[in-house]
């Protein structure tokens, strides 16, 4: 499982909020680029970036930033946070994001995210399902829509999608621990039925039908293998983090064990 821990930037400098209220704002450092080469210098990998600026006002504010981290560290990082025309995306792209996050857009114009993930490809498009009380929130997280997270993950599914980011907007910086029963219900209903010949004859088994990366919530290292265990592709750790219930010697740990 993929650890990947995420800068939410407002202002350009590295923030939390708890449930998406943009009022319980706390600052944690005022240089993303400082916390993104800590990281890195851990073993870490991948960064979730989050222009909450960007989710706000309905269109990237923060590419700056992005491009700074991608051109000064190796991290491959999913870029997300008011993403919502085809210069957006091709901005980021440009400035290194390696992967794009589309949620509100995947809501309020699913033509225009269909034909992003046929010509950049499932690899590169993730879908951002962040849902509140079983419903898919939008514009950083300020409206909650009538897409149920479930529906709406498998409707994406038929059509190619591979990387989903799934929040429950509820556990985001509580520190209370992930939504375990979403994840295995999302795991569940997405699922695939593989057919194979073994010993025993022909045997049907499940294979997970995407690739889930679970988000908020998480308090401590003991959470990330019950996270593995039900079939995450990833887990994105924030709060978690800048509150030292995880150190970064931990992850490092943790990855070189999976290794």
């Amino acid at each position: 499982m993929r650890i990947i821990p995420a800068i939410d930037i407002i202002d350009g400098k590295c923030v939390r909020l708890s449930k998406g209220d943009y009022d319980t704002k706390k600052i944690y450092n005022e240089d993303p680029l400082e916390v993104a080469k800590a990281y890195e210098d851990h073993g870490i990998r991948n960064l979730h970036l989050v222009d909450l600026d960007g989710a706000k006002s309905k269109q990237v504010v923060n590419y700056r930033i992005l491009e700074t981290i991608a051109s000064k560290t190796s991290l491959q990082i999913d870029f997300g946070g008011g993403i919502k025309s085809d210069e957006d995306l091709h901005m980021i792209f440009e400035s290194g994001a390696r992967q794009a996050t589309g949620g509100s857009i995947a809501v309020k114009s699913r033509e225009t995210f269909l034909k992003w993930l046929e010509y950049y490809g499932p690899d590169r498009i993730i879908l951002g399902a962040d849902c509140r009380d079983g419903h898919i929130s939008v514009f950083g997280w300020q409206e909650d829509s009538t897409e149920e997270v479930v529906p709406f993950i498998k409707s994406y599914q038929k059509k190619g999608i591979q990387y989903v980011i799934c929040t429950e907007i509820s556990k985001d910086g509580m520190l209370a621990g992930p939504a375990f029963d979403l994840y295995r219900e999302i795991l569940k209903k997405t699922a695939k039925v593989e057919t194979s010949v073994g010993p025993s004859g022909v045997e049907d088994r499940e294979v997970p039908g995407i690739k889930l990366i679970a988000s908020g919530g998480i308090s401590g290292m003991e959470e990330l293998p019950k996270l593995a265990q039900i079939g995450c592709e990833g887990v994105i750790i924030g709060k978690a983090i800048y509150e030292n219930r995880i150190t970064l010697k931990e992850l490092e740990g943790y990855i070189l064990m999976q290794s």
